[in-house]
């Protein structure tokens, strides 16, 4: 019993109503949740949301809606209570995924990747997909400003590692999060021990402002990122 959670606020300050947004066409809602529908390992799909409109699409796709509570529709609410919430009032899967809105490019073989490194490994309390960090966004690349004078984070480890081929290899997160219920209880979908699935770049896409929808529609024209499970043709720039 494995359930996926798609959290879908109405409220957006940096795009009014962004889990609609129109991304190549298609409402940015629906590219996660077709992917976790495409899964092999997903049983369960449901919309947690404030809003009506929101709320109306996802019964268009095919899934449940859970209207959260008032007070867990706010901008500073972290996802985790709202997932708590949910579970306290519905009951707890083995597994609960989480489905974010903000990564489009989300694979069904990333879902049931992670799924399965979860389901093999029993000490893990959650699971994560992982990308390559950027060389200029390593650690050890950081720099701080103070005082009007930017100087490194870490002068000592940059010195002893200047170059790409020198540094340890680091990672961001990349799109997707899977976390056991009784783990999740402690406040955080990030508990450790937590496994990992490398995916590659730019399937790590997190989309959070306008200039993003942009880039995210190029990317998609230029084929440089494939969703067969959308049964969509991307608008072509070639």
């Amino acid at each position: 019993m494995i359930w996926a959670l798609a959290p879908a606020r109405g409220g957006s300050k940096s795009i009014p109503l962004k889990n609609l947004l129109p991304l190549a066409g298609v409402p940015l809602l629906d590219y996660g949740i077709r992917a976790a529908q495409a899964s092999a390992s997903v049983s369960r799909i449901i919309c947690s949301t404030d809003d009506d409109q929101i709320a109306e699409r996802a019964r268009y796709l095919g899934i449940e809606v859970d209207r959260r509570p008032p007070h867990l529709a706010g901008d500073a609410t972290p996802v985790a209570e709202v997932a708590i919430d949910f579970l306290a009032r519905h009951g707890s899967p083995k597994l609960l995924v989480l489905v974010q809105p903000t990564s489009p490019f989300l694979l069904p073989e990333h879902i049931d990747e992670l799924i399965g490194r979860m389901l093999a490994d029993s000490a893990a309390r959650s699971g994560q997909t992982v990308a390559p960090c950027p060389h200029n966004h390593h650690a050890w690349n950081q720099r701080e400003v103070a005082g009007g004078y930017v100087r490194f984070k870490f002068p000592e480890e940059r010195r002893q590692a200047y170059n790409k081929q020198s540094k340890p290899n680091h990672y961001v997160f990349g799109n997707l999060i899977v976390v056991r219920p009784d783990a999740l209880a402690l406040g955080d979908f990030f508990a450790e021990p937590s496994v990992a699935v490398d995916i590659p770049p730019p399937y790590d896409f997190d989309l959070d402002t306008a200039s993003d929808v942009l880039v995210a529609e190029a990317l998609l024209a230029a084929g440089a990122i494939r969703l067969p499970h959308m049964n969509t043709t991307f608008p072509s720039t070639r």
